[in-house]
């Protein structure tokens, strides 16, 4: 037989067992089980796919398949993977970043007295322009006034997510693609806020990360445009998180003392003074809180 004909004759027969192969699948009730299974079971898929040393997360998948295919502009953190559940390195391209605000920064990353700061706040004045860190898509547009007043989320295709909150006015639109360094919106002083500023933050499948590990503010430039996520260094601040969680406050009431605020909480005088900041002599009035816990 001629060797044009032999190899057309092999390319039909491959053709043929494939269309036989896939028609067997689709007809076997058990294959599509699976299949519906598999679907449904996001979370092993998910951890399959971290679990795999040999892939390069960032290399090999898009920012869906990170973060397995969720989509939603109801909730900033829809994810709920915790740490633990991570791979302990993680490589994330930032060789196109690009300074949302110029400003200087005026909070930083960590517990607050009440609570915990995700994000780094940098300096700014209403109607600044406010720019995209990285490419990516437009995921969030919403308005807390209690919290992040007007803020957008975008989630980039290097796998990280970025807040951008008490804007002033949004200029993109939900589900837009936008370029590093593009103008997103203009700054301002919504929600939670004392003053103008840009509440500014950086996630990785909804787990924060402390900006200034990844951006020098000084320069306005990434500290290494390889940045390497591990669960030790990147989320050091675990321990903070917890002690924010389980600290107890009391609001001093008329006649309190430090004595009797602390045998009420069954707590010492000195333990009140170091949680607080504050000296045995120090006053306190009535309305005022005190950490006990």
């Amino acid at each position: 037989m001629p060797v044009f004909f032999k190899k057309n004759f092999l390319f039909v027969f491959l053709i043929f067992i494939s269309y036989n192969l896939h028609s067997e699948q689709r007809n076997n009730p058990q294959t599509d089980f699976k299949k519906i299974i598999a679907l449904k079971d996001t979370g092993n898929i998910y951890q399959e796919m971290l679990n795999d040393k040999s892939d390069d997360l960032m290399e090999n998948h898009p920012s869906e398949d990170i973060y397995n295919n969720i989509w939603t502009s109801e909730r900033l953190n829809p994810y709920k993977v915790p740490i633990d559940s991570l791979p302990d390195s993680i490589h994330v391209n930032l060789s196109h970043f690009h300074i949302p605000v110029p400003g200087a920064v005026t909070s930083e990353f960590g517990p607050r007295r009440y609570r915990f700061h995700y994000g780094i706040d940098l300096r700014l004045n209403v109607g600044d322009s406010v720019l995209a860190a990285f490419s990516g898509k437009v995921r969030i547009i919403d308005y807390e006034g209690h919290g992040y007043g007007h803020y957008v989320v975008i989630r980039h295709d290097n796998g990280l997510e970025t807040v951008y909150a008490h804007l002033s006015k949004v200029l993109v639109n939900l589900n837009q693609r936008v370029k590093s360094g593009e103008l997103i919106a203009l700054g301002g002083n919504t929600g939670r806020s004392t003053g103008p500023h840009l509440h500014f933050e950086t996630r990785y499948i909804g787990n924060a990360i402390n900006p200034a590990t990844i951006i020098n503010f000084i320069t306005g430039k990434v500290i290494t445009e390889n940045y390497l996520i591990t669960k030790k260094k990147t989320f050091y601040y675990q321990t903070e998180v917890k002690a924010v969680q389980l600290a107890k406050y009391y609001k001093v009431r008329q006649g309190d003392n430090l004595g009797s605020i602390a045998s009420r909480n069954g707590t010492s005088v000195k333990n009140l003074c170091r949680l607080n900041g504050i000296k045995q002599k120090t006053l306190i009035r009535p309305g005022q809180r005190l950490r006990v816990r």
